[in-house]
């Protein structure tokens, strides 16, 4: 009969969304999360020897970078300035922004009604502090981040964006729970899609009356479509401090509903 290989110190078979890197003395791979090697971090290593080669080789050697001399920092005004960099938040809480009053509506969860829609139109914002009179249903208040294990899963991949270098990575759900939580956190992440509709977390969220009301997919999109019905309907951001996210298209041609 045959067997399954494994690897890593975990002795577990290979998993197609958990990052792997190969010890250059045994061979052997191993998960990141299992050895401290975070996947963008891997480029920059030149030499990885796991934790039982380290006893015997030494410890693994990265590559060495070209000597940069800068005396005095500048910045080219020729260029934009990277998106969640230092020099991006420094610049970013100088700044001071006129009130959004002016283009805010102001409604209560009674008023927001498919009637109040088709009479008066949807185009701008529309913010409705309390979600009461909506029906929209939400997580406990002490639901956290470390739920997530439980309700989405720790072996879940979902794609993170590293703000400094406005990259995606993947971690998984049990990763990204330990670097929330971590004391010393190495870099800025950020979580923008982690869809959950599929999951016992989408039992803990129902979406408001009026817009079930105006959904397309649950009203007009027939089970025997030539097209399956899309997939993100249900999801979590999470970001910590200093998390910007550079301009892009999210969800294109749909409203979206926000709760924070």
């Amino acid at each position: 009969m045959a067997t399954v290989p494994v690897y890593c110190i975990c002795r577990l078979p290979y998993d197609v969304t958990r990052f792997m890197i190969e010890c250059d003395a045994c061979k052997d791979w191993f998960h990141g999360s299992c050895v401290g090697v975070e996947e963008d971090e891997a480029p920059d290593i030149d030499v990885y020897h796991c934790p039982n080669c380290e006893k015997t080789h030494g410890q693994s050697t990265m590559k060495k970078k070209r000597q940069k001399y800068e005396p005095i920092q500048t910045v080219d005004i020729t260029r934009p300035v990277q998106n969640g960099s230092q020099v991006f938040i420094k610049e970013l809480r100088s700044r001071t922004f006129p009130s959004a009053e002016e283009v805010i509506q102001r409604l209560t969860g009674t008023q927001l009604s498919l009637g109040f829609l088709e009479e008066n139109g949807f185009t701008g914002p529309i913010l409705v502090a309390k979600k009461d009179g909506l029906g929209l249903s939400l997580p406990p208040l002490t639901f956290s981040v470390s739920d997530l294990e439980n309700y989405v899963g720790p072996d879940r991949a979902i794609d993170v964006v590293d703000v400094t270098k406005q990259k995606t990575c993947k971690l998984t759900i049990k990763e990204f729970v330990d670097y929330y939580y971590s004391a010393n956190r190495k870099r800025v992440l950020n979580v923008i899609n982690l869809e959950f509709s599929d999951t016992k977390m989408s039992n803990l969220v129902e979406a408001p009356e009026v817009v079930k009301k105006l959904s397309w997919v649950d009203n007009l999109w027939h089970d025997d479509s030539l097209f399956d019905k899309p997939k993100v309907t249900k999801y979590c951001q999470i970001g910590v401090k200093d998390s910007y996210t550079d301009f892009h298209i999210g969800s294109g041609g749909s409203s979206v509903w926000y709760h924070l």
